[in-house]
């Protein structure tokens, strides 16, 4: 029976139906037209257009033995009646004393795969005229339009039972992938910790290099799993979380993101040029997050013998936060491509990290109602830029 229900959930999706079973009626006269589903052992109308008063309603079951429907299930052939009374075959049928009809036509709706469906049939107790006339290939070309129906939507609920199946295991995926972020915070925080002490007091050189690559080691995974949940969160659709507020402190803060990754990379050189951006209204740690993210990049795309800078300041209608550096310029076919999760740059060297840091950027940028942009020559670098419209208060003050 499930199979039946399914059946005739997909019937009632073909918005074809009514209008074939309006033109049957119309064309033969006939004043009753249904598309059944009939197998070995049951019959139920599928759709019915009744104008007799004959009382089937969609789901309705009839006896199969006592149709002629079920004889169309074992031969496969149509049925076409003028007169049942007057008629050599039917006139003492069971199924015409029980339904008292004259006027009958059943073709066969037969799968794409060659499996039996069901049929369209129509019936009336005043004779008609049937035979030899346009009413049995017209039905016969609609039984097959229908079977092509049957067979499209079925395809397509199936589509959409996979993406919905799959939908669901990907969401299952980034619910895993953020609450193993989540659990792996606190032991690396332990971690980190411990080996920043260690670093502190141990009097042995050797030692402290040992506990100072611990805590290196420690920091970058637990940058790998701020990048985690940051992308878990984005598509779980909860979108990156921000806590926003007036920020007098936001050069310093950004001062000390530059000068961690100076130590870091004791080799390189980061300038800065910080104007006066106190007040600013925004996610203090997000920003720093972002600014992390682009002189990270930057360090690992540009040119190791050139510097990195790094400018922020207020403009009449926005605030800009830009990293600049030298070295060979974006491919212009990957510039679309810069934001999108687990993108890298094309490049021979071995690449750390997991290739989500400039996504995280943008979505802290889109999150605060800004943007990012790009722009990478051989003349003038790649420069990296998020921009922050200010409020109409925020401009006036600055």
């Amino acid at each position: 029976m499930t199979d039946v229900t399914s059946d005739l959930a997909t019937i009632a999706r073909i918005n074809a139906v009514p209008a074939i079973l309006q033109v049957i009626c119309e064309t033969s006269g006939l004043r009753f037209a249904a598309v059944a589903r009939v197998t070995d052992d049951s019959w139920t109308a599928c759709a019915v257009l009744d104008n007799l008063g004959f009382g089937l309603k969609v789901g309705g079951e009839l006896d199969v033995v006592s149709t002629l429907c079920h004889e169309i299930h074992n031969t496969r052939q149509t049925i076409v009646i003028d007169k049942a009374s007057e008629d050599s075959v039917y006139c003492n049928h069971p199924t015409r004393r029980k339904y008292r009809f004259e006027s009958y036509i059943s073709v066969p709706v037969i799968r794409a795969d060659g499996s039996f469906f069901g049929t369209i049939c129509a019936l009336d107790p005043k004779p008609a005229r049937l035979k030899g006339t346009a009413i049995e290939p017209m039905m016969a070309s609609f039984a097959r339009l229908l079977s092509i129906q049957i067979e499209s939507e079925e395809s397509v609920q199936r589509t959409e039972l996979a993406l919905r199946e799959e939908r669901a295991m990907a969401e299952v995926r980034e619910q895993f992938i953020a609450v193993l972020g989540h659990d792996l915070r606190n032991p690396l925080f332990a971690i980190t910790a411990g080996a920043e002490l260690l670093a502190q007091r141990l009097n042995d050189e050797k030692s402290r290099a040992i506990a100072r690559h611990i805590l290196t080691c420690g920091r970058r995974a637990a940058h790998l799993v701020r990048d985690v949940l940051d992308f878990a969160r984005g598509r779980l659709g909860a979108g990156i979380p921000l806590n926003l507020q007036s920020c007098p402190d936001l050069a310093q803060a950004l001062s000390h993101v530059a000068s961690e990754l100076q130590r870091v990379h004791p080799q390189r050189r980061i300038l800065l040029d910080i104007g006066p951006i106190e007040g600013l209204r925004c996610d203090r740690e997000r920003v720093t997050q972002l600014l992390s993210n682009l002189i990270a990049n930057a360090l690992e795309h540009g040119d190791p013998d050139g510097p990195v800078w790094v400018c922020a300041n207020l403009q009449p209608d926005a605030f800009v936060l830009s990293v600049r550096n030298t070295g060979e310029p974006i491919a212009p076919h990957a510039m679309g491509q810069l934001f999108q999760p687990f993108t890298r740059q094309v490049s021979t060297a071995p690449q750390q990290g997991l290739g989500l840091g400039l996504y995280i950027a943008n979505q802290i940028a889109l999150a605060h109602g800004g943007s990012m942009e790009v722009s990478s020559s051989a003349e003038h670098g790649t420069l990296f830029s998020f921009r922050l419209p200010l409020t109409p208060t925020q401009a006036n003050a600055s």
